[in-house]
């Protein structure tokens, strides 16, 4: 594999700060093309919503003419009214070739708790308008938070139909849970193939970053509301882990000796075409970096009805253990025969992200916060996959991870946090449950609440015998294998309701959408009850 050229990170802050604050420049500063093809075909997003700021986002997909400028000027407006005769704010940022000519503008001094439309400029061209908002203020009483969840959209596997359904819900923001592009060639399914075969060098990211993001509904639905962002393995390799190498089940071409220059680049890109702060860039560089590190777990107060925390389970993992032959990647296994699998030493999030999430955790009784919710990319909850005596568990998520989880769900515990709930992805099935203390003791208390979505579009294989498996784990009260789709989860101050939206096929683009199940919670118990 070719070096992707990952820039010198000093340099990549450089640029990525020139993106993300509004510039006075005089029009002749940078060159002010016409242009012969629409250069905002990837549409505009905005995320990393606080109470008085924003980011809002494009990237200019710019034809043979102009792809060689190492810079283009680019003006935005932000309005009270889709039709701009309310302007609030407007600037200028440039877009460098460096960073594949995308945008970063971070809108500061935004009044809270209210929606916002937006649109981005280039020469004689004009992006479409995207619609956004700030969160209240974090001491605000807030009465209610509507917010969606999904992950895993493979391109090959069906359309992103489920994301046209989603912009009828009148979310108030999206929680995306990883998996946002697949980095194999189409390897079962080909409703429709990506092009491009393997992705390992910094312009193939970026080119199925671009066949990801020129999805119709995808684009709407970026445009109709804030994203909040994590990350799963196929953004970079299937079931990398820190900085070992994962194993696609493919004959992948890439050596895994180049494994951390390949993070690098999927890392570069996904900061190209994801609505986020400069400030990931920033915090890696003041802490202890691990090569092309990027800081994305934070935090986000919805005033004082919800704490909205983002994990990284991908980035600071320690290698799964007792894999099949040796083998790099994951396995499903008994985990009586790993000595290694529960060692206190091992960490899911990494030691720093841990510390940085008690210390959350620890603050949480000052704010007076209703609701915690925790997006992070997999199932949290023990998952036996034997039917009958003895275990099979996957070592890939938190089940390889015992003594991780347990670290989590004391903290939970020792501080009181209040209304713990987990949002998670990953298995491309649904699986609602309870959070456990101890998952080896049926009789444990329950400490929060978990539902853990579906895909987009990704396939599940694990529809034989689910019923069983349900039983075999009982602190899930409910699974399905089948659909695809996504979740809403509305909270109140009593209680949440997560309404679990499920379509009928997903390789039809006319495909209907219909409620596949819903749950409660009332705040104060742990219980999840089926509406």
């Amino acid at each position: 594999m070719t070096d992707p050229d990952w820039l010198n990170r000093r340099r990549l802050l450089q640029l990525a700060s020139v993106s993300a604050v509004a510039l006075w420049l005089p029009r002749s500063a940078c060159s002010q093309p016409r242009f012969s093809s629409n250069p905002f075909a990837l549409g505009v997003a905005s995320g990393s919503p606080l109470h008085d700021s924003v980011v809002l986002w494009t990237r200019l997909l710019l034809n043979s003419l102009h792809r060689g400028q190492t810079a283009v000027t680019v003006r935005w407006e932000m309005a009270h009214d889709e039709k701009f005769t309310h302007l609030v704010q407007s600037g200028q940022s440039l877009a460098s070739a460096e960073l594949a000519h995308s945008v970063h503008v971070e809108v500061a001094g935004l009044e809270a708790d209210r929606w916002y439309f937006y649109r981005f400029m280039a020469g004689d061209a004009v992006s479409p308008v995207g619609r956004t908002r700030t969160f209240p203020q974090p001491d605000a009483v807030v009465n209610r938070l509507r917010l969606g969840y999904a992950s895993c959209q493979k391109w090959e596997d069906g359309y992103f139909t489920a994301w046209r359904h989603m912009r009828q819900e009148n979310l108030d923001a999206v929680m995306f849970l990883g998996d946002y592009i697949y980095e194999y060639p189409a390897k079962y399914s080909k409703v429709r193939t990506p092009s491009g075969g393997w992705v390992r060098s910094l312009d193939d990211y970026r080119q199925r970053y671009a066949l990801y993001k020129g999805d119709a509904d995808l684009q709407a639905m970026h445009a109709a509301c804030p994203w909040l962002m994590t990350w799963d393995d196929h953004e970079v390799q299937n079931d990398y882990a820190g900085l070992q190498a994962g194993n696609s089940g493919l004959t992948d071409p890439s050596s895994p000796a180049d494994f951390l220059a390949r993070r690098a680049a999927a890392y570069q890109a996904y900061y190209e075409h994801m609505p986020l702060r400069a400030a990931v860039l920033t915090q890696a560089l003041a802490g202890l970096a691990r090569g092309a590190e990027m800081r994305i777990y934070s935090r986000l107060q919805y005033g004082q009805l919800a704490a909205l925390y983002l994990l990284d389970a991908r980035q600071y993992k320690d290698p799964q253990v007792c894999n099949k032959g040796g083998a790099m990647g994951s396995s499903t296994l008994n985990p009586a025969q790993c000595p290694a699998w529960n060692d206190p030493k091992r960490s899911l999030l990494g030691r720093q992200q841990e510390r940085w999430l008690v210390d959350e955790f620890a603050k949480t009784k000052s704010r007076e916060t209703g609701w915690n919710v925790l997006g992070q990319p997999t199932l949290f909850g023990q998952r036996d996959l034997k039917i009958g005596p003895g275990q099979s568990l996957w070592n890939d998520g938190w089940d390889g991870y015992t003594a991780a989880r347990s670290r989590v769900t004391d903290a939970l515990r020792q501080h009181a946090v209040t209304n713990p709930v987990l949002l998670g992805g990953d298995v491309h099935e649904n699986w609602v449950g309870h959070v456990k203390a101890d998952y080896a003791d049926p009789n444990s208390a329950s400490v929060g609440v978990e539902f853990c979505g579906t895909s987009i579009t990704s396939r599940s294989s694990g529809s034989a015998k689910l019923a069983e498996r349900l039983a075999e784990n009982p602190h899930f009260v409910f699974a399905d294998a089948q659909r695809k789709g996504y979740g809403v989860v509305e909270f109140t101050p009593r209680q949440l309701t997560t309404t679990l939206r499920v379509v009928d096929d997903v390789t039809r683009q006319d495909t209907r959408i219909e409620t596949l199940a819903r749950f409660t919670v009332q705040a104060g118990q742990p219980v999840v009850e089926r509406a």
